[in-house]
């Protein structure tokens, strides 16, 4: 690019070129490069000031060699030219149009000649270019100084996170050593403890070896025993009346379970002296109502109904109850610990609510008003049922005992106490005559209420057995237990009919239907089964976790399915599908229990929050 100089000192352009890449054969110079040998001597030889002179020296040299640029002469700025460059820079229009029509009238009148108009002094361009170019270098000062303060920042910031991870650092550089250290102790205390497990391991062997044969021993004698009854049902009746002086076979059945009732270890011989003289006294009566007697005063074992009755609800169809409809009408503050439990009056609007706090308690509904309390057990109280006939009521506590209350008489009459270990829960029989209670000693027993004696024992679970209940209508027992599994037992024989499996954590609890066809079980993890009795097999599962599902319930139809949950809400399921119809909220704790009342339109919860509530 070309540039003049007109007369009013601007600079204009001329003419624009771009140059580009020739192809010309000019001859270009090869530049001399130092070898590394060369390069290394000198590293080696010079020291900083030589280094210095001879950066200096090929300065010079390349400064002497660079060819000598083209110089441009400045010229000076005229006076005139200078004060019509004021007045553009100041936009000062008219005072600049003023100045020219007077300018160019005085030189066309004489009075100025243009060769004797003063020019600017350089010193003051140079002036004007300093001051220009101070303004220019505070601009780029202030810029300089706000990246500076920005840069300070960020560097206190990084050095603030690089305090902080150093800190961090060296706590978990400290836990971990911790956590090393309690590693190695902990390796050192399972390796004192190695030989004890084993020798637990042995005798736990030992132990299942041996029930295993006992298991072989009963077998056995139960063989022998059905031997013997065939062999003498077979004698004349005659000689069996006459010579041997024995009882007909049909008494002798019932003899040899009362012979087994009458092991000593529940109630007192002091109240079974009193039932034996009582039944002396009216041998028609108890031959009515507990079963045969023998030619004696002791009272005898009552007898289970035959198997072929009938289920009245299984050609019955009743119309489900909308209880995912139902709202929270009262709520009652009935204990001062946890309720665990709550039971339904067969034939009244009365409930009974079981607690932590080692009592019972029966109430009226909807009133709320307190009926009766029961104080006597040592520990917390986990199961409650009412008599058939709503005339006594039994509850299973944390003491290994069960105890039988009878609300005529308002006390305790009497108590069950062979169980070893804490009983989770207890359930009469439809005819009332007996009741099963489930233990944590991982047993399950049927008492004889007329003989306040243990029937039989029920041996198969390996862990804690958390609910029992009876099939409605038969004489079959379901158990859950925190094995894992629901079993269902033969009461006439003791035998375990059938084991569902399925769950994978602990069972909590198990309910049937009116028509005893559906057996719903719950477990810890929140998932609700249904196993068909008849078909043995599992119909759905229905997960409502992840809080554990405590207790269930059916409605009288057998379609709806209510389950309280350990997260304080009541879920409303159906039976069909599985599917959750609503979650009744109001509890402020885990829901412990649940229950319809005798009509089935109104539901009693209890909960951890020492309250039951009633919701229709």
């Amino acid at each position: 690019m070309a540039a003049a100089t007109a007369d009013g000192g601007e600079d204009f352009v001329v003419e624009r070129v771009e140059l580009e890449e020739s192809d010309d054969d000019f001859d270009y110079g090869e530049v001399e490069v130092d070898t590394d040998e060369e390069l290394e001597e000198l590293e080696e030889d010079e020291d900083f000031d030589t280094a210095m002179r001879h950066v200096q020296t090929l300065q010079t040299k390349e400064e002497s060699d660079k060819p000598a640029e083209a110089t441009v002469d400045r010229q000076h700025e005229l006076v005139d030219d200078f004060i019509r460059n004021f007045f553009l820079r100041m936009n000062m229009r008219k005072a600049l149009d003023t100045f020219q029509t007077e300018w160019y009238e005085m030189i066309q009148s004489g009075e100025i000649k243009a060769d004797n108009v003063g020019k600017v002094p350089d010193v003051y361009q140079r002036n004007t270019e300093l001051e220009n170019r101070i303004t220019s270098l505070s601009v780029e000062l202030d810029k300089a100084k706000e990246i500076a303060h920005k840069a300070r920042s960020t560097w206190d910031k990084f050095r603030k996170e690089r305090d902080f991870h150093r800190m961090h650092h060296r706590r978990v550089a400290q836990e971990k050593n911790g956590l090393v250290k309690d590693l190695r102790r902990l390796k050192e205390h399972i390796a004192k403890y190695e030989p004890t497990l084993e020798g637990l391991e042995h005798k736990y062997q030992l132990a299942m070896k041996e029930k295993a044969m006992a298991r072989l021993q009963v077998d056995r004698l139960n063989a022998r025993v059905q031997t013997l009854e065939t062999q003498l049902k077979q004698v004349p009746p005659s000689r069996s009346a006459g010579s041997m002086g024995m009882m007909a076979p049909g008494e002798f059945g019932d003899a040899a379970r009362v012979g087994t009732s009458n092991v000593p270890g529940t109630a007192s011989n002091n109240k079974s002296s009193s039932r034996a003289g009582t039944s002396s006294k009216s041998p028609t009566k108890a031959a009515a109502t507990r079963g045969k007697t023998v030619s004696g005063s002791a009272p005898q074992g009552s007898t289970l109904p035959p198997d072929d009755r009938e289920n009245p609800f299984l050609g019955v169809e009743i119309e489900p109850v909308e209880v995912e409809k139902f709202e929270e009408k009262k709520s009652f503050q009935a204990h001062m610990a946890a309720i665990s439990s709550v039971a339904v009056h067969p034939r009244k609007s009365v409930v009974a609510s079981a607690s932590d706090d080692s009592t019972w308690k029966m109430w009226a509904i909807p009133t709320g008003d307190l009926i009766m309390t029961g104080d006597g057990h040592k520990d917390w109280v986990s199961g409650i049922d009412f008599h058939p006939h709503g005339t006594h009521l039994a509850t299973a506590s944390g003491d290994g005992t069960v105890k039988l209350w009878s609300f005529q008489h308002s006390k305790c009459v009497a108590t069950f106490t062979e169980h070893s270990q804490a009983v989770w829960s207890c359930g009469f029989h439809d005819m009332g005559d007996f009741l099963v209670s489930g233990s944590m000693d991982q047993t399950c027993k049927l008492w004889d209420l007329a003989t306040e004696r243990s029937r039989l024992t029920l041996r198969g679970h390996v862990d804690s057995v958390n609910h029992v209940v009876f099939q409605p209508f038969s004489n079959n027992i379901a158990t859950c237990s925190g094995d894992k599994t629901v079993s269902l037992w033969d009461a006439r024989s003791g035998l375990c009919i059938q084991t569902f499996y399925g769950h994978l954590n602990s069972c909590n609890h198990v309910a049937f239907n009116a028509r005893g066809d559906t057996l719903a079980s719950t477990d810890a993890d929140g998932s609700v089964r249904l196993w068909d009795i008849r078909m043995v097999q599992e119909k759905l599962e229905a997960p409502v976790g992840p809080h554990a599902a405590n207790k269930c319930t059916f409605d009288r139809s057998g379609h709806r399915l209510v389950v309280a949950s350990e997260d304080g809400s009541v879920k409303v399921l159906n039976t069909e599908d599985g599917a959750v119809l609503a979650e009744l909220k109001g509890h402020e704790d885990g829901v412990q229990g649940v229950a319809f009342d005798a009509q089935g339109q109104n539901l009693v919860t209890c909960g951890s929050d020492n309250t039951f509530r009633l919701w229709s």
